[in-house]
This record gives C-alpha cells, sequence and structure tokens, in this order.
C-alpha cells in the first residue's frame, strides 16, 4: 500500500531561496560570532531577495544539537527585526535537525497550517556552552561531558568515530576507500569554489576581524599519500581518520518554503518543492547506515520513484565509512553523490548540516541556469543514536 501524499496543487511546498554563511572551522574564523548572529543575516538576505513582508512569515523553524538550549529560532528572528508577532521554535534531531526543519515546513503546508517559512539550522561550536552533570552527592564536583546520551548502555551509545569504526568492519569498508572518498570531497569542492559555485549561496559574515565570505575547510593541498600518512583517531588499529572523517564546525543556513499558490502570487518562477520524507531507526551501534533505513521506506511512499533516475544526491559526509557502506546498500554509485564536494571537505556544523544538503541541492537544480523541470533530487543524513532522514524534492516551474 502506498502514503504517498498526494497534495493540493495550491498547497505544494517549495523551497524558493536558499542561503548559507561561509562554512568556519570550530574556533577558526567564525569564533566569536553567537548562533543568533549566524542566522539573521540569511533571514535579511532572504527577505530582501524575495521582497516578502516579514510579517506574511507564519513561522521561524531552527535546527541545532549542540547549543546552550533555549529557542534560538525566536532569538534570531527577533535580531534580524523581524516583527514581534512572527514566532520560532528550535528543533533537535541532532545532525538531522536542519533537514528536519525543512521537512515540517513542508508537512505544515502539506496541512494547510500556514504558507510561509523560515526553516534551517545552525551551529556554533566555538560559543556552545559546556556541559556539566549536576552532582549526585553535595559537595560533590560537576562532571563535564561532552555531548547527550542517545541510547541506553543495554543497547550500546557509542560516540560517532567509534560507531564509524563499528560501520566500517560490520560492511568491510577499507581505508584505502575511505581515504580516496574523502581526497573526492576536497577536490571536488576545491574546484567548485574555484568556479564560483558557491559564492551564489553564500550570505558574508561580518567579523571582528572582517568579512568572512568563503568556506574555511576545503584543503586544495590534500593527497592520497598525505590522508594514507594519518593515525586512526578512535580506536587504536581503526581506519577513521581525522582525514576521513568531517571536522567540527560553525555555520548556518536557511531557506523560504512558500506554498506553491504563494509563490505564484509573488511572481516565483521557479523553485525546488517538497515531496515527501522518511524517517526510520536502526542499530544505534551502526547508526551510519540510518539512511539506507530512511531511503528505503521512502522508496516504500513513492513506489514510481527509482533511485536509479535520480538527478541529484546530497549525502551528508560525516565519515567517509558510513557514506560508502551506504551506498553499496542502497546501490548507489558513488561518483552521483555530493557532486561539488560533502561534509568531509565543507563541514558539518551539525544542525545546520541537513539544510546545507537542501541548498546544494536548491543550487545545482534550481539556482544554476539549465536546470530541468521535473529533475529529482535526494537529501540523506544519518543521526546519532541511530537514525536516518531522507527527504525528497523536484524542480519545478510555477509559472
Amino acid at each position: 500500500m502506498s502514503y504517498a501524499y498526494q497534495p493540493d496543487e495550491d498547497w505544494q511546498p517549495v523551497v524558493v531561496a536558499a542561503y548559507r554563511t561561509p562554512i568556519g572551522r570550530a574556533f577558526g574564523s567564525l569564533a566569536a560570532v553567537a548562533a543568533e548572529d549566524l542566522l539573521a543575516p540569511i533571514i535579511r538576505r532572504i527577505l530582501a531577495e524575495t521582497g516578502i513582508a516579514p510579517e506574511a512569515i507564519d513561522d521561524v523553524l531552527v535546527g541545532n544539537a549542540a547549543g546552550g538550549g533555549g529557542n534560538i529560532a525566536r532569538l534570531a528572528a527577533l535580531s534580524a527585526g523581524l516583527p514581534i508577532a512572527v514566532p520560532g521554535v528550535a528543533i533537535d534531531r541532532q545532525c538531522g535537525s536542519g533537514l528536519e526543519a525543512i521537512i515540517m515546513a513542508g508537512r505544515l503546508i502539506q496541512a494547510k497550517a500556514g504558507s510561509c517559512f523560515l526553516a534551517g539550522g545552525v551551529e556554533s561550536v566555538s560559543t556552545a556552552p559546556w556541559r556539566a552533570e549536576r552532582p549526585k552527592a553535595n559537595g560533590a564536583l560537576p562532571r563535564f561531558y561532552g555531548r547527550a546520551r542517545f541510547s541506553p548502555d543495554a543497547i550500546g551509545d557509542p560516540d560517532m568515530g567509534v560507531a564509524a569504526e563499528n560501520v566500517a568492519r560490520a560492511f568491510a569498508i577499507t581505508r584505502q576507500r575511505q581515504d580516496q572518498f574523502a581526497l573526492r570531497s576536497h577536490r571536488l569542492a576545491v574546484k567548485a569554489a574555484e568556479a564560483g559555485l558557491f559564492r551564489p549561496e553564500i550570505v558574508e559574515i561580518a567579523t571582528g576581524h572582517g568579512l568572512v565570505e568563503r568556506d574555511e575547510c576545503p584543503r586544495p593541498m590534500t593527497s592520497l599519500e598525505a590522508l594514507a600518512n594519518l593515525k586512526p583517531v578512535f580506536l587504536a588499529g581503526g581506519s577513521v581518520t581525522a582525514g576521513n572523517a568531517c571536522p567540527l564546525n560553525d555555520g548556518a543556513c536557511l531557506v523560504l518554503v512558500l506554498s506553491r499558490g504563494m509563490a505564484r502570487s509573488l511572481g516565483i518562477e521557479k523553485g525546488l518543492a517538497f515531496i515527501d520524507s522518511a524517517a526510520a531507526g536502526v542499530d544505534p551501534n551502526l547508526l551510519g547506515i540510518g539512511p539506507v533505513a530512511s531511503t528505503r521506506k521512502l522508496l516504500e511512499r513513492q513506489p514510481g520513484f527509482s533511485l536509479s533516475k535520480v538527478d541529484a544526491v546530497e549525502f551528508n559526509e560525516a565519515f567517509a565509512a558510513q557514506v560508502l557502506a551506504s551506498l553499496d546498500q542502497l546501490d548507489i554509485a558513488t561518483d552521483r553523490v555530493n557532486r561539488d564536494g560533502g561534509a568531509i571537505a565543507l563541514g558539518h556544523p551539525f544542525g545546520a548540516s541537513g539544510a546545507v544538503l537542501v541548498t546544494r541541492l536548491y543550487s545545482q537544480l534550481v539556482r544554476e541556469d539549465g536546470s530541468p523541470s521535473g529533475a529529482t533530487a535526494l537529501a540523506m543524513i544519518g543521526i546519532g543514536g541511530g537514525i536516518g532522514l531522507t527527504a525528497l524534492f523536484e524542480a519545478v516551474r510555477l509559472s
């Protein structure tokens, strides 16, 4: 039985603008910029580009994973000068938070609960507060910890790097394949940057040291030899290194999602329509293969859709091992994903990364000239605790 949603055309959700900040290395170029100040310039840029009246925004949905709690969406909306009447909501699906925010905006439009949403995510590892566990006895010292728990000990709750090692072993992903994939990511990202492909989607960020306009992490001088010389960082004798894993990063990304009817009324001619999505759980010890389960679930919901015919795939590159294992299981060739490089090169600002995937798809299928209407795209991401999230989009002409 198919559960594919058949929307009223006027209420089809369409991404009509998509922007991100440059992605900075943690404690690097964006280290002194608070999360709300990463988001606010993007909000202002989207409003300026589209001419959307600020009071027309139904809600601001922002994913965040490592921040200090509270409602970063509301804080950013007010920091950007949006009217007091515009609300905001923070979303935490860890690495999938930014994509989940966009999916939620799409679902709200499909439900006719609004026509205009800002959605995406942000992460500032550099400014995120330390986390401390309250001591259990009077006079005891607090315990600092790096992340929240994702799974009970009875099941297993490995750190991300250890989980990547588990995946590499379970699916026979060799060190050489991981390093080759990492090199590909850097080469493609450097080539795309040199060709100016990222420039239209980036909103520059002002800092005390000047404007930040470019991604900080792609390495033009890396080589297979250099990657092969790096030592494993998570397990002795392992295969996951700093070179075939993503760095820690700061960055933000937002898209504007409108109902098709509202987009038409504004004279917008093209966009990236949200079609459907699926989330699914897997063994937390093998969390990196979550996108296999979520993609297969999506395919069940969309029986007319075929992976062999998808035009663009953006898969978050937290670790080369998890990407390669997932692609092998889904029978997707490596050269069909992340055509301009991925998170190993560009960076992985946790809460924003899923929205970056959608922005990259928007650039490839809508922003760049010559993109055909009807082209299909997938955004795929694996999430701590053993969750996969996959979203299906289609390039559309609105006029």
